[in-house]
């Protein structure tokens, strides 16, 4: 159920799965943007270096694999508090939740983090989340990249028309 100072229009437009309540509309910006510029691309660096890079780099994939970790514990401690990041329901949960699906690839033990992983069983069990991340799985499963197509995708020397 979505909070009585959330507005659901019938498409993700301005104002739906965020509060019309400016202390909590904070809150929930504050957790989108640390998903946004934590979250994201640290756990994209952690899926680069640990599953895409040529080589393997070490010191790559340790530092995206405990930057990760540090920032999962962040969520766990925040979740201790609270069922959702910033209270109730929202864009900041829906934001973060496909980059902790595949925390496995990130060399992560939910386990660890009991809030998290709370949060993460509440949050797979949500049917829109249900629905997305089979058509994720669809869209991976359909675009499975060849080697070769893969090695162009993560080359800095890849034609442009490619």
């Amino acid at each position: 159920m979505v909070h009585q100072a959330f507005r659901k229009p019938g498409s993700l437009k301005r104002g739906c799965y965020c509060s019309t309540d400016e202390r909590t509309r904070v809150r929930i910006e504050e957790w989108l943007f640390w998903q946004v510029g934590g979250l994201g691309p640290m756990a994209g660096q952690a899926h680069h270096f640990r599953g895409y890079a040529p080589e393997k780099i070490e010191y790559g994939i340790n530092r995206y694999t405990n930057e990760v970790n540090r920032l999962y514990g962040v969520m766990n401690k925040r979740l201790a508090e609270r069922e959702y990041l910033a209270g109730d329901y929202s864009i900041a949960d829906m934001a973060c939740i496909g980059w902790v699906v595949p925390y496995e690839k990130q060399g992560q033990d939910l386990n660890e983090f009991p809030n998290l992983k709370r949060w993460f069983e509440t949050m797979m069990a949500r049917p829109a989340v249900v629905r997305g991340t089979a058509i994720g799985k669809e869209e991976r499963e359909r675009s499975n990249l060849a080697d070769d197509k893969r090695r162009r995708s993560f080359s800095s020397s890849a034609p442009a028309d490619n």
